[in-house]
Order: C-alpha cells, then structure tokens, then sequence
C-alpha cells in the first residue's frame, strides 16, 4: 500500500515538473488606463525616479528602504538603486529610452528576493483631452519562475500593483 502511494506522488510530481517544463519562456504583464490629462503632465512623474513616490505602489512596500538615485536627473541614463529588508527585496532600474511625452523603457534588475532582468515600458498615447497609459513588463520566465507559476498568477499579482500606480498617476495628474 505504501508503495503504491509513494508511486503515486512520484508521478504527480514528475508530471508537475514536465508541465513547468512545457510553459513560456517569456512574460509579459500589461495594464492600460485612461487618464484625464494631458501626456505633458504625466510623462514628468515617470520620467523622473525622484518623482516615483507620488505614485509608485512600491514605494510603500517599505518605509526603511534605502534609495540610490544616480546618472542624469531625469530621463535616458537615470537610475534608481533600492534596498530592502522588507517586500521590497533589492535591484535597480534604469531609463534606457526616454521620448518625451510617448515612451519610457527602463531595465530593471532584481537582485532579491530572486535575480531577474526585466525591460518595464510606459507608453502615453493622446486620445482627445485625456491620455492613455500603457505600464507593461516582460522578460525570460526561467524554470523556477514556471514553476512557481503553476502556483501563483503573476499576471494578477503584478497587474495588481501596475491598476494601483495608473490610478495613483491619474489622482495625482488629474487635480
């Protein structure tokens, strides 16, 4: 009987590990809002690392969090260090592409809780008197990441934070 059980949670196992195997090797999570101001008002705050506080919901992960801002003040070249004990974890980011008022790519590097190299892009399209905002991220999903995946939604758990920060940018652009 113990023998056919410990067979049994074998196989599940094994099939659990081919499944992770066969899932995407790349993510990409994206959310969309639509935001009463003009792209000239909102591009600023992304722009700008020193400006993230305003509306960046990781920025109330940890209060603790130790912030290093370097390279040019705002735009391509400008970086953002951060270290956290807490939910935070640790990394940076960098503007790697910066066109006014249409497009911010910036590489962000995790160095903890787990290492992972992403390319995070904000794109403001005009439609009208209102603006609509695109914060997407997407990078390599490496095994343990599909693995985890089975288990957590990260589409969910990271589109929840990006719903907060577009509302956090409309509240604060739209007064």
């Amino acid at each position: 009987m113990l023998k056919t059980i410990a067979l049994v949670v074998v196989a599940a196992i094994a099939a659990l590990l081919i499944f992770a195997a066969t899932r995407p090797d790349t993510f990409r999570v994206e959310r969309t809002a639509r935001i009463q101001a003009p792209a000239e008002k909102i591009f600023p705050l992304i722009d700008d690392f020193h400006r993230w506080g305003t509306w960046s919901p990781y920025e109330k992960l940890d209060p603790e969090m130790k912030r290093t801002f370097g390279g040019s003040a705002s735009g391509k070249g400008a970086t953002y260090a951060w270290d956290s004990k807490g939910k935070a974890g640790a990394g940076r980011m960098e503007i790697v592409e910066s066109s006014p008022s249409s497009k911010i790519a910036i590489n962000l590097d995790f160095t903890s809780p787990m290492e992972g190299h992403n390319l995070a892009e904000f794109t403001l399209q005009p439609q009208g008197d209102a603006t609509m905002v695109t914060w997407s991220m997407q990078g390599k999903s490496p095994y343990v990441a599909k693995l985890m995946g089975i288990f957590f939604n990260m589409d969910q758990m990271i589109g929840k934070d990006f719903e907060a920060g577009l509302a956090n940018l409309k509240t604060a652009t739209e007064k």
